[in-house]
């Protein structure tokens, strides 16, 4: 991280990343923590909200997300947009929870017993062991990251395939093909918010699929050619430079999100998600409801949906664009300081 100069800063034990800067097999511990965390709530979330689900109402307008997500994805007997079947939903927030305590467990075992930086370590664990300037080490990395976002893919347009998934234009849950055609996949670059096609939206994560696989065999399986020049990039490469891409990525899908849940309904049914919002602007842009049954302050799960998104991304944007700046060797504190001199020369000028 940025140290100003000072290649031996101390950090106190609040003091979060400090944590994880420089020793890869904490870093791995905190990755497997939190993704229990992230486990943890979608089991508990899901439970919660069947706790509250109340079919005689929309689904769109009970401030649900989980449950919409699983209906979408054709799970709990879904007819006419209300679930008929919550054991499944029930079944799938338990092993959430289960998973949630394996992933806790590594990461404690990452954190507790394994060596804190996998250069110590022995055998194939030392294969991960990464420092934050090492272009090799980190496109490996990136290579297997890419692989699982792959097979996350596979699975997603696999599931569509033959368990089937929620088709809001005809009332059903059903299985549903991809569209692997590469002209309509390149032709929706700029208006892939207005897919209105199943087998469009299956086709473009089979693509998804294959482009990033093929990434990250490649990633895995070369290395950097020749020296590492700053043409190639050199200085730009360290903790804060990796976590501002970082932000901006998921700033950007942040972004995406939102206007995709705002406008789309045939990822986010109507049945499911309430009514199509409108984008107003008062101090800053946000959604609101077009739903006249909507009574006082109620909104539909699509309104805070997409507003929670579009906000988080401009959260994200600004971390980014933080964390970019330290990365380049901009000193925050200078900012600090220029104020403390323009209120020194105020008081000058006032004597």
């Amino acid at each position: 991280m940025q140290t100003y100069g000072n290649p031996n800063v101390t950090y106190d034990w609040y003091a979060g990343n400090s944590g994880v800067t420089n020793r890869s097999g904490k870093f791995i511990a905190a990755h497997a923590a939190h993704a229990g965390l992230m486990m943890f709530w979608a089991g508990a979330f899901t439970l919660f909200e069947l706790a509250r689900y109340d079919p005689s109402l929309p689904m769109g307008n009970q401030n649900l997300i989980c449950l919409p997500h699983l209906a979408g994805l054709g799970i709990g007997g879904i007819q006419s947009g209300v679930i008929t079947e919550p054991y499944a939903c029930t079944v799938i927030a338990v092993l959430h929870l289960i998973f949630s305590g394996v992933l806790g467990a590594g990461g404690l075992l990452h954190s507790m017993k394994f060596e804190g930086d996998l250069g110590d370590a022995t055998g194939r664990p030392k294969k991960f062991d990464f420092e934050w300037d090492d272009p090799d080490k980190l496109t490996l990395i990136l290579g297997h990251h890419l692989i699982f976002l792959g097979l996350g893919n596979i699975q997603f347009v696999e599931w569509a395939r033959i368990h089937g998934i929620w088709d809001s234009a005809q009332g059903v849950t059903r299985t549903v093909q991809y569209n692997l055609d590469f002209g309509m996949i390149w032709n929706h670059q700029s208006d892939f918010l207005a897919i209105n096609s199943l087998e469009d939206v299956m086709g473009g994560h089979a693509f998804l699929a294959f482009f990033t696989i093929i990434g990250g065999v490649f990633h895995i399986a070369t290395k950097q050619f020749g020296e590492y020049t700053e043409f190639k990039g050199k200085g730009l490469l360290s903790a804060e430079a990796v976590l501002s891409y970082s932000l901006a990525g998921v700033g950007y899908m942040a972004f995406v999100a939102a206007f995709w849940c705002s406008t789309n309904t045939t990822i986010y049914p109507t049945e499911l998600y309430g009514d199509v919002l409108k984008l107003q602007f008062d101090f800053a842009p946000y959604f609101v409801d077009t739903d006249p049954s909507l009574v006082g302050d109620a909104h539909t799960a699509r309104a805070w949906l997409s507003n929670v998104h579009f906000y988080l991304g401009f959260f994200f944007v600004q971390g980014h664009l933080w964390h970019a700046l330290r990365a380049l060797g901009f000193d925050f504190r200078r900012i600090g300081k220029a104020f403390e001199n323009m209120e020194n020369a105020k008081i000058t000028s006032g004597n």
